[in-house]
C-alpha cells in the first residue's frame, strides 16, 4: 500500500491561505449557502481580527495558522497563534506559566489553538469531511513538532469539542476540563412555555426581572443582518470600551473589527441596544451560528436594575427560541447564570507540554482539578432552576 504524504505549512497570516480552502475545511456544512455551525473558526471572523489588528503585532497575539496538504490539496486546518502571554484565551494557565518560570523554566512564548478572546466550544482541528481522523492527528503532530524544534514549552488547543479531546488523549495530549453556563431548548413554543419549565420561585424572579429591566424607560431593538448601521455599532463600541477598560485594562478588540464585523458577518450577528431618551445607553452583542447563539460582549452607559439580564441572557432565550435555535451559550463564567435557566456544561482543552517533570506535574493537577470541576457540575445542576416534577409548586 502506498503511505499517504501529508505536509504541514505554518504560515505568517490567514491571508496566505484561500478563504474557500480554510472554509472547505472549517465550515463545510455552510457549502450550500447555509449559516456555519461555527461562525467563529471561519475565514471572515479570523481575517477580521488581523485585518483590524486585533491580533497581529504588538498584541500577544501572533497568527501562525498550519495547514495540512495532501496530494496537493489543503485537508486540514488550524487557527494557531503564537503568543507572548496569557490573556483573552479564558482557560487560565498564569498558575503554570509562574510555577514553570520560578522553576528556571521560559513558559512564553506558547503556541495557542484557539479563537482568540472567544470561549466559545467549537472544533479547533479544522479537517474535511471524511479525512477527521488523519487530519487531526496531522496537525496536532504538526504543532508539536512546530513548538519543539523552536524548543517552545507548550501547544495548547483551548475550547475544542468532546470528539477532539478525546482523540486527543489518544495521542497523549493532556486532557483539561472546565465548565460554563448554557441554556438549552427543550422544544419550547415561546419564552412562557420555557418559564412553565421552572420552578416557581424561580419562574416568579425571572418575570419581576424582566418587568423591572424593561421599565427603564427605553425602548429594547434586537439587530440583525441590515438593520445594522454604523451608529449602532458607535454605541456599542463605547460600551465595549468601558468594559474592557474595567475588566482587561484595555479592550482586546479594535474599533476596526466591528467595521469588518459589519462588512462581511452582519448576517450572523444579533446586537441587542437599550435606547433610552434618544441616546443608547447599553447593548450585547451576540453571534449567530447554524444551532447556537454565542452571546460576547455586553456594556453599558447607565446603570439601570436587571437590564444586563433581560439584554445578555433573556433576549437571547427569546430569540433562541423563535429562531428554532437548541442553545445559547452565554460566555465565561458566571454562576449567577443558573437561576436564568443556564445550566453547568463541560468544556474541554487540550495540551501538550514539553517539559517531562512540568508535564508530569500539570497531568497531575488536572486530574485532581477534573474531579473537582465534575463534582462542581453535579451539585449545580442538582440546584438548578427547573422542576423536579411536573406537579411541584413551590
Amino acid at each position: 500500500m502506498r503511505e499517504t504524504r501529508i505536509e504541514i505549512t505554518s504560515h505568517g497570516s490567514l491571508s496566505e491561505i484561500a478563504a474557500e480552502d480554510w472554509d472547505a475545511c472549517a465550515c463545510p456544512e455552510a457549502a450550500d449557502g447555509g449559516r456555519p455551525a461555527d461562525p467563529f473558526t471561519t475565514y471572515r471572523f479570523l481575517s477580521a481580527l488581523e485585518r483590524s489588528g486585533s491580533v497581529g503585532r504588538g498584541t500577544g497575539w501572533q497568527p501562525r495558522p498550519i495547514t495540512a496538504r495532501m496530494e496537493g490539496q489543503i485537508i486540514g486546518a488550524a487557527p494557531l497563534y503564537a503568543k507572548s502571554h496569557s490573556q483573552g484565551e479564558y482557560i487560565f494557565d498564569h498558575a503554570w506559566a509562574h510555577a514553570f518560570e520560578r522553576a528556571g523554566g521560559r513558559y512564553y512564548p506558547k503556541l495557542q489553538i484557539a479563537v482568540p478572546f472567544t470561549p466559545a466550544t467549537g472544533r479547533r482541528l479544522l479537517v474535511r469531511p471524511g479525512l477527521e481522523e488523519v487530519g487531526m492527528s496531522a496537525l496536532v503532530q504538526g504543532a508539536v513538532q512546530l513548538a519543539a524544534e523552536n524548543r517552545l514549552s507548550s501547544v495548547n488547543i483551548t475550547f475544542c469539542t468532546a470528539e477532539e479531546a478525546e482523540a486527543g488523549e489518544q495521542m497523549g495530549l493532556l486532557h483539561r476540563l472546565s465548565d460554563q453556563f448554557h441554556w438549552l431548548n427543550r422544544g419550547y413554543a415561546d419564552f412562557d412555555a420555557f418559564l412553565a419549565d421552572l420552578s416557581s420561585r424561580k419562574r416568579k424572579t425571572i418575570r419581576k426581572e424582566r418587568r423591572t429591566a424593561q421599565a427603564f424607560g427605553g425602548t429594547i431593538h434586537a439587530l440583525t443582518g441590515d438593520a445594522l448601521q454604523p451608529e449602532h455599532w458607535d454605541a456599542f463600541w463605547r460600551f465595549y470600551q468601558d468594559t474592557g477598560a474595567r475588566k482587561w485594562g484595555s479592550p482586546y478588540l479594535t474599533r476596526a473589527f466591528f467595521d469588518e464585523v459589519q462588512e462581511t458577518m452582519r448576517d450572523d450577528v444579533l446586537l441587542v441596544l437599550a435606547e433610552r431618551d434618544g441616546r443608547y445607553v447599553a447593548g450585547a452583542l451576540n453571534f449567530i451560528g447554524r444551532d447556537t447563539l454565542y452571546g460576547r460582549y455586553w456594556g453599558c452607559t447607565e446603570h439601570h436594575p436587571c437590564l444586563h439580564f433581560e439584554l445578555c441572557y433573556y433576549q437571547a432565550i427569546a430569540y433562541a427560541i423563535e429562531h428554532g435555535l437548541s442553545r445559547v451559550e452565554a460566555g465565561a463564567q458566571g454562576e449567577h447564570k443558573l437561576a436564568r435557566g443556564y445550566l453547568p456544561m463541560q468544556c474541554h482543552s487540550l495540551h501538550w507540554i514539553g517539559d517531562e517533570g512540568f508535564r508530569h506535574a500539570v497531568a497531575e493537577y488536572l486530574e485532581a482539578e477534573r474531579n473537582a470541576v465534575e463534582g462542581e457540575i453535579e451539585v449545580m445542576t442538582s440546584y438548578g432552576p427547573f422542576r423536579k416534577t411536573q406537579t411541584e409548586d413551590e
